[in-house]
């Protein structure tokens, strides 16, 4: 996989020049390199995957204070250095918002837009947005305010991550994957996810009601991370979506059920 910086940004880029590019937008707190468990589904699809670590993580430059709009014109660069025209876009739990962002405020450039397991706005009209979270005292603390964000974050804690036996089961399988962009991420320290949390409950610079093409909403019917109404709201509020619910699954195990075919009906929205 090549490796790459531009404009305070690393990239990662599977290549291809003749398949569908299709950006990764990563979850709190991981890095953005692409997700391994796909590559074998992508290589077969004609996919070619491309991610950046968001600012703050990884090799990417911090830029506090950035909002969940951003993520637009960081993939527009990252795309521009590539010298990618069109894309699809591909968004995990915290990477859902980032990647509607771009379906939104990128309509030239983005076909097609997949949010699994994504949060919807925190201002969303109806929404009781911590109703089923496991553990919300992080975002509550963030939505205080930076400095008791920070506060937060320099308190010991065990936070409960909200995930059922069969995402644990995911994580002792392939998505085992996810232990080799989570732990560099938290071992860097919790700035960029105190920049992601602060980013989820301000205003996100976009409204998703603008979103004109196609968006495939994923969850997991028991995802106690980030519950299925935040998916189901944004169905709600975005004409050109479909909402596809995993009943038995959670935050990780949707993954092994609905990722493959959510880039299947990537391939088919191109």
């Amino acid at each position: 996989m090549l490796e790459f910086d531009v404009d305070g940004l690393h990239g990662y880029d599977t290549g291809g020049s003749d398949r569908l590019p299709v950006i990764y937008h990563h979850g709190t707190p991981n890095l953005g390199v692409p997700p391994e468990p796909l590559f074998a589904d992508a290589e077969r699809l004609g996919i070619r995957f491309v991610g950046y670590d968001r600012p703050g993580y990884g090799g990417s430059a911090p830029d506090p204070g950035r909002d969940v709009a951003s993520a637009a014109r960081h993939t527009a660069r990252i795309a521009d250095e590539l010298g990618l025209g069109q894309f699809a876009v591909l968004g995990h739990s915290g990477g859902g918002p980032h990647a509607l962002a771009c379906a939104a405020l990128l309509p030239g450039r983005v076909r097609a837009a997949v949010s699994i397991s994504g949060l919807a706005p925190y201002d969303a009209a109806g929404l009781d947005w911590f109703a089923g979270m496991a553990s919300p005292a992080a975002l509550r603390a963030a939505a205080q305010g930076r400095a008791a964000k920070e506060a937060y974050e320099a308190a010991p804690t065990e936070d409960d991550p909200g995930f059922i036996a069969a995402d644990w089961a995911a994580l002792e399988g392939v998505w085992g994957w996810f232990g080799t962009v989570v732990a560099p991420a938290m071992a860097a320290g919790p700035a960029a996810a105190i920049d992601d949390d602060l980013a989820y409950v301000t205003p996100w610079g976009f409204d998703p009601a603008v979103i004109t093409v196609p968006v495939l909403l994923v969850h997991g019917g028991r995802d106690a991370s980030v519950p299925s109404s935040h998916s189901r709201w944004l169905a709600a509020h975005i004409a050109s979506a479909e909402l596809r619910i995993s009943p038995d699954d959670g935050h990780i195990s949707v993954l092994d059920r609905a990722a493959v075919p959510a880039l299947e009906w990537l391939v088919r929205s191109r």
